[in-house]
């Protein structure tokens, strides 16, 4: 998927992103209002996590790691 100038992902389909950057050119859309995608999921989910499930998730990756 193609990334924009700040890290958000635009639309795969050519026509879409045209639309895409054709709003953002004429200041229809401002290019700051387009939401960075891949960031939202992590920090949602980190907000979500108690400190004991977190600290439960290192500990099993530290494991795996060590395991090999």
């Amino acid at each position: 998927m193609p990334i924009g100038p700040i890290g958000e992902k635009r639309p795969n389909d050519p026509a879409a992103n045209a639309v895409l950057i054709g709003k953002v050119a004429t200041r229809m859309v401002d290019e700051r209002q387009v939401k960075p995608a891949a960031r939202k999921g992590g920090r949602a989910r980190a907000e979500a996590l108690t400190d004991e499930r977190r600290s439960e998730i290192a500990r099993r990756g530290a494991q795996a790691r060590w395991d090999r």
